[in-house]
């Protein structure tokens, strides 16, 4: 990976070089970002997308969301022209009135960030423009669709085939592990040592997805338990105390964090991919491996309970684990889906609910956001493919008889929210 990247950077160097061409001119950005989409030579368009993209980076907030509301506006699509295209096809269907339609029903900045990616190392800073679009734009209408420009592009850019898995262990470069510490999202690394339990055993795995375009930064990482049994409890797979086990010795693997690393890459998904190869890596490396699950968090229950008036911090464990159940089998959004986020991955992903636990995290995190209550998903790598088909076809979530007893003892309430 690492010699890949060097051979490219080489040769992105040897055709461009800022040293090498004129100074930042200084004209408005609005002016270089339309000598960019109309420039048809390649050194000048390099040094446009180098100005363009190291000016944008050195913008205050209120400066970055004029630049973004710009070209949102000023680039966008001229819609007489896509309806005069399109009924011009509809009328005399051909190549060239097709590309009439489709070169209008494109809007320029889409084209604006295709040259702007054009210049070396310009994916990162686009996938931090798009940050900055995300975290700024808020219910602009002009600039969710500029974002979904952003995710159409990204879409293709870091579609599987362009990803590369590597392991991430104790030997790997510092400047990488330094960002699993800064990018970890479910339960937090607090220190040099606690990375090291959760790298250097032999129980213990770590797998991330990279883009060669960004060698050095992670896009999705999961972090892997191997045990014997299925886990209730994070603490315990995570303690100081632990004996670690023999990774031959293990039956189970449980994905037990998946943190994605760029908020810039916000809704293009790469946690089934992951979960799935590393599961069939894993099944290759240890055969005894026989169960593949996770030990989620459930990051919506509170926030429900207290909508609904359900009280809860006194709840003995059990009263908890029927809540849980309740609320991961029965409270739907207005469309119909999971209500909880980390069950619509995974249940998408084809997994089921296996077992749920009270006492699961004890954090403060943990108890404020699920009254310390995780869930077992299992991933059946023979099931995934069907459950996932019924889960999208029909919106049902599959659990076990024991999920759904433990949910009948709860009082129903009202399932559909928004």
């Amino acid at each position: 990976m690492t010699l890949l990247a060097d051979l490219l950077s080489t040769v992105f160097d040897r055709r461009y070089r800022r040293d090498s061409v004129t100074p930042f001119d200084g004209r408005p950005l609005a002016e270089l970002t339309d000598a960019l989409v109309g420039t048809e030579g390649e050194i000048s368009g390099l040094a446009l997308a180098d100005e363009i993209l190291t000016r944008f980076e050195a913008l205050g907030d209120a400066e970055k969301l004029a630049f973004l509301g710009d070209i949102a506006t000023r680039m966008n699509i001229d819609p007489e022209r896509v309806r005069s295209c399109l009924e011009n096809y509809e009328r005399s269907p051909s190549r060239a009135s097709y590309r009439a339609f489709a070169t209008a029903a494109e809007p320029a900045r889409q084209e604006l960030v295709r040259r702007l990616n054009r210049k070396p190392g310009a994916t990162a800073a686009l996938v931090r423009m798009r940050a900055d679009l995300i975290r700024l734009g808020g219910n602009n209408p002009e600039l969710q669709a500029l974002d979904l420009d952003f995710r159409h592009l990204f879409a293709s850019w870091f579609n599987r085939g362009f990803l590369v898995l590597r392991p991430i262990n104790w030997e790997s470069p510092a400047h990488i592990l330094d960002r699993i510490i800064a990018y970890e999202a479910v339960h937090a690394i607090h220190s040099w040592d606690d990375l090291r339990r959760r790298l250097e055993p032999d129980d213990r795995r770590c797998f991330a997805f990279f883009h060669p375009a960004m060698p050095d930064e992670p896009l999705i990482f999961v972090e892997v338990a191997l045990t014997r049994g299925i886990p209730g409890s994070v603490q315990g797979l995570l303690t100081e105390e632990r004996e670690a086990l023999a990774g031959q010795d293990a039956d189970t693997a449980v994905f037990y964090s998946i943190s994605n690393c760029q908020a810039g890459l916000a809704g293009i998904s790469f946690g089934n991919s992951l979960i799935k190869q590393v599961a069939a890596d894993l099944a290759t490396e240890f055969p005894g491996l026989k169960t593949f699950v996770t030990l989620s968090p459930i990051p919506g229950l509170t926030r429900w309970l207290d909508s609904n008036d359900i009280p809860w911090e006194d709840a003995s464990p059990e009263r908890m684990q029927a809540l849980a159940a309740h609320y991961l089998l029965n409270a739907r959004t207005s469309r119909g889906l999971p209500r909880d986020p980390v069950a619509r991955f995974h249940l998408g992903n084809g997994a089921i609910i296996h077992a749920v636990h009270a006492e699961a995290d004890i954090s403060t995190k943990g108890f404020a956001q699920s009254g310390g209550a995780m869930v077992n998903y299992l991933y059946d790598l023979k099931q995934a493919a069907q459950n996932h088909e019924r889960f999208v076809s029909t919106s049902e979530v599959v659990a076990t008889s024991k999920v759904r007893s433990l949910a009948t003892t709860v009082t129903p309430v009202s399932s559909a929210e928004s």
